[in-house]
């Protein structure tokens, strides 16, 4: 009688080949189709008339480095090896044909430069100091040049003239983050040209508590924009638009998304930046290590539940810290330029015309007026964490405003399930978004 395959050998024949495609792509380079299929995402086109100009596609991404992959974090996932999520990054990064590329925690750059490098990507990586990973913003070279490159380290920025060096910096937990602003001078037609910052994440899986303090994930955001600020006068471009992107580790209904997009601080949200003014161990080393004490008093807010009130490794500040108040913070922001969200505008145009698709206002209450309620309901999926911290922020420059023409639908929670990564979705804890984006020339009266 001759052998037949049974549904188990079938199985097993077929998870021997997927193995040897994915060994073969690593050794070859060439993100090449997958057997394992991904969850589709439609394109949404929400506008095609551009007024002349050429849209700009711009995709971000938190790639989960490898170096911070660890099983007990990620139980639910069926790819946390490097062969296997490799593969899955690279086809996810190229599929979408964008001009330009956005990336956070990127390590292993021996496997993804040479991808990056055949399709035509120039590129900049830099990481914070002693970090094993970093941010890469590449582009397409037929498209774009390379005008100038800042590299901000957050931790070393001041916000103060006055006081002593740690009280003029203000900071409240060295993190080593940084986020990378280019210049980038369109080749053919002098209207794309744009400035690019990407900020990397405050993602440090070895960190006491809740990665970095919610005032300063405020800190930072506040200095990126206006180091981008300073960066436009520095180098003559204040004419050109913005596109800020990245993993800026906070939700739609944080106070720094309200700071950034001009709405003012609800009462709860004061409450929780209050809540947060500690300087960890990593800037006052006399502070005690692992003691795990509760430093915010249940009485004046706090909870005992709440992962930012229940800080170790660090003591309540003091006036010598330099930290912004949040009267500062608000006055600081106030002086630079509103961001707007591209998923916000995007989906929100949409929803006015189609179906349903659930956004994080869905799950999350936003009063009305206010921005973020239309972001997607998840950029990050994992099995302890499910949130929304990863946005395309756009900054327009005088008499030009940004319009979103298309956007890569976003998933719904169902098809993140039982949490990233996953093969079927994504190689990261993070998914892509994927906006393009087009400024309009300005036309005058004499203009044909």
């Amino acid at each position: 009688m001759p052998f037949q395959h049974t549904p188990e050998t079938l199985a097993l024949s077929e998870a021997r080949k997927a193995k040897k495609l994915s060994k073969k792509l690593i050794q070859s380079n060439e993100p090449r189709l997958l057997q394992e299929i991904t969850v589709f995402r439609p394109w949404l086109t929400l506008h095609t008339e551009t007024n002349r100009c050429l849209p700009i596609k711009v995709l971000t991404w938190n790639l989960l480095a490898q170096c911070l992959v660890r099983r007990q974090l990620f139980p639910a996932s069926d790819c946390l090896k490097a062969g296997q999520r490799e593969p899955l990054l690279h086809r996810e990064i190229l599929s979408h044909n964008a001009d330009i590329l956005c990336l956070q925690e990127v390590d292993r750059l021996e496997q993804l430069l040479p991808v990056l490098q055949k399709a035509g990507y120039t590129h900049h990586f830099r990481s914070g100091p002693g970090k094993l990973h970093g941010c890469i913003i590449a582009y397409k070279a037929q498209r774009f040049s390379l005008v100038a490159e800042k590299v901000v380290y957050y931790d070393e920025e001041r916000v103060r003239t006055d006081g002593s060096e740690l009280g003029q910096r203000g900071v409240s937990f060295n993190t080593r983050n940084i986020g990378i602003i280019v210049a980038l001078k369109a080749n053919n037609n002098q209207n794309d040209s744009l400035d690019i910052p990407t900020k990397g994440p405050g993602r440090d899986f070895g960190s006491p508590y809740k990665y970095c303090c919610r005032c300063n994930l405020t800190r930072q955001a506040a200095l990126l924009i206006r180091e981008v600020s300073r960066f436009k006068v520095g180098h003559a471009v204040e004419e050109w638009p913005c596109i800020v992107a990245g993993d800026f580790n906070f939700p739609p209904d944080d106070p720094v998304y309200s700071l950034l997009s001009g709405d003012e601080l609800l009462a709860e949200q004061q409450a929780k930046l209050s809540a947060s003014y500690v300087v960890h161990s990593t800037v006052d080393h006399d502070v005690l290590l692992n003691t795990g004490k509760q430093l915010l008093d249940d009485q004046e807010g706090g909870d005992a539940d709440d992962p930012d009130v229940v800080i170790v490794n660090a003591r309540n500040a003091i006036p010598a810290d330099g930290l912004l108040s949040i009267p500062e913070l608000v006055t600081l922001f106030s002086s630079q330029p509103r961001v707007r969200s591209s998923y916000d505008v995007g989906l929100a145009d949409y929803l006015s015309r189609n179906f349903s698709i659930t956004t994080y206002g869905d799950r999350v209450q936003i009063p009305p007026g206010r921005h973020g309620s239309h972001e997607p309901e998840y950029t990050s999926y994992a099995h302890y964490w499910k949130t929304v911290l990863d946005y395309v922020f756009v900054l327009d420059p005088p008499g030009r405003y940004c319009q979103v023409t298309g956007i890569l639908s976003p998933f719904q929670a169902v098809d993140l399930e039982p949490g990233l990564p996953q093969r079927r979705v994504s190689g990261s804890d993070h998914v892509s978004l994927v906006a393009e984006l087009v400024w309009p020339q300005i036309h005058h009266i004499n203009d044909p």
